[in-house]
């Protein structure tokens, strides 16, 4: 009997019946936030939705209401608390909806809110002045949007102003396809960014979903981590971020053979450097055919070497800086103040940079031995996702600067390899990352909420993620023990 018959069995029964009702308010945990999110765009501009210069009939649009601080504030926190519950329950139910039925209600969730104000944060106001820049005929890695203030797209950039571009050369060629559609109009350009972001939320729910045939569960597991999933709605549907184009290059690539995954591996890398981790995937897929690993490996550093030879090497020159950064809300920013408490001022980016690469070396080690244990794919043919997603969470977990859409990369790569151990543990980092980062926008925090930072951000939520990792190193060591105690008999089957 199948794990779907099953389950069909159970809902018959009366023991079934707890289990049904356990799952199906888990699901509407899981729409209930998704909707919140939702509201909070339709609703217009707030401490959530920075506002949209533009001509009102041009998309993106919404009601105007204007919702008090606290109300869109609480929203926020009311749609990440209850995504995380429902988002835990759903994975371990054994009841749910047919997964198809899961990936057209993501699709659809996807696609409205690309028609709404984006929420979240304010980076695809610093998305559409990079686009302006280039427009303009200006290099977005050499000159920041301070320079114009009084352009009607780069002033409206609100905390990042006066920062070169972070992103990959890909990134920035999209956000100038959509300045030359949107021109003048804030609202315009982020409309255009909003429709590709969509676009490629969808095409990689699409191909997760494919990746996944002819196993129901897996498939519903796969929306749930990805289209389905109510923080990656919040943070990569919502909010627009160009990781979403990065993670739909490394599904592709890794859901693809040959040459065409390696170009899809070099245009991800394009899109944002630390993709990157996830070639790791396919090469040690590919570690015993050479001449297959060649091909993938070469075209992808033709692609990656030919997509930055034309922007210039500088565009390095802003990543090498950012990479030096700690972000408040990580561990590290309390060794940080650990280390100018004992040594004096100074930012210690040398130090905290190796601690955090011995880190991330130690994670990796630890979760790799441990995947032959506590993964479906890892006997058979589909290594790679499962790799990759190891080291991408372990880079996350061991980054210095971490903002919670950058665990988007982990949760599709996890839809592919189905570890149901470290997606509880994502799915607990990116819920207390992202209560770190209310409200959306800094400059419309009130005086009385002033703790959500101060407290939570710099204080709370760094210790509970030191609290996470440690317990993932725990975990890690010791499924790695029990997976190399096993008989190669017993190892899961695919």
């Amino acid at each position: 009997m199948t794990r779907d018959a099953s389950v069909v069995d159970a809902r018959r029964s009366p023991a079934g019946d707890t289990p049904r009702r356990l799952g199906i308010a888990a699901f509407a945990a899981v729409g209930l936030s998704a909707a919140t999110t939702v509201l909070i765009g339709l609703l217009g501009p707030s401490a959530m939705v920075p506002r949209l210069p533009g001509p009102s009939w041009q998309p993106p649009y919404s009601l105007d209401v204007h919702p008090g601080t606290h109300l869109v504030i609480a929203m926020g926190a009311f749609a990440i608390v209850l995504g995380g519950l429902g988002l835990v329950g759903a994975l371990r139910s054994r009841w749910g909806p047919d997964p198809r039925l899961l990936l057209a209600a993501g699709c659809a969730v996807s696609g409205v809110l690309a028609f709404l104000s984006p929420s979240g944060s304010a980076d695809h106001l610093n998305y559409a002045a990079y686009g302006r820049l280039v427009t303009l005929g200006l290099d977005p890695y050499a000159i920041t949007p301070a320079t114009l203030p009084g352009d009607p797209v780069t002033g409206a950039v609100e905390e990042w102003a006066g920062v070169t571009s972070v992103y990959g050369p890909v990134a920035t060629a999209v956000q100038a396809l959509a300045s030359l559609v949107g021109g003048d109009s804030v609202r315009l350009t982020v409309f255009v960014m909003a429709v590709v972001n969509a676009a490629a939320f969808v095409g990689t729910a699409l191909l997760l979903h494919r990746f996944a045939r002819g196993d129901a569960n897996l498939q519903r597991r796969a929306a749930l981590l990805w289209v389905a999933n109510p923080l990656m709605i919040y943070h990569l549907a919502a909010g627009i971020h160009v990781d979403t184009l990065a993670v739909a290059c490394m599904v592709a690539a890794l859901t693809v053979r040959g040459a065409a995954s390696g170009l899809m591996l070099g245009v991800g890398i394009g899109v944002k450097l630390n993709a990157g981790l996830v070639a790791l995937g396919p090469a040690w897929e590919l570690r015993r055919s050479p001449g297959r690993l060649a091909v993938v490996a070469g075209t992808a550093t033709a692609t990656v070497v030919a997509i930055y030879a034309v922007a210039g090497p500088h565009v390095l020159d802003q990543v090498s800086a950012a990479s030096k950064r700690v972000s408040l809300a990580t561990p590290w920013q309390l060794v940080k103040v650990g280390l100018q408490s004992l040594f004096g001022p100074g930012a210690y980016s040398a130090w905290i940079q190796i601690g955090s690469l011995l880190l991330m070396a130690c994670l990796a080690w630890l979760v790799l031995r441990a995947l032959p244990a506590d993964t479906v794919p890892a006997a058979g043919p589909n290594v790679g996702p499962s790799v990759a997603a190891a080291m991408v969470v372990a880079w996350l977990f061991a980054a210095p600067y971490a903002l919670p859409w950058y665990d988007g990369l982990a949760f599709a790569l996890l839809a592919m390899a189905s570890w149901p151990a470290l997606e509880a543990f994502m799915v607990a980092r990116v819920a207390v990352l992202s209560l770190a980062y209310l409200p959306a926008r800094e400059i419309a925090r009130p005086d009385d909420l002033l703790w959500t930072k101060t407290l939570l951000r710099e204080t709370v939520v760094p210790w509970t993620l030191l609290a996470l990792t440690i317990a993932l190193v725990w975990w890690a060591a010791r499924a790695g023990l029990r997976a190399r105690r096993r008989p190669a008999s017993a190892a899961p089957r695919p």
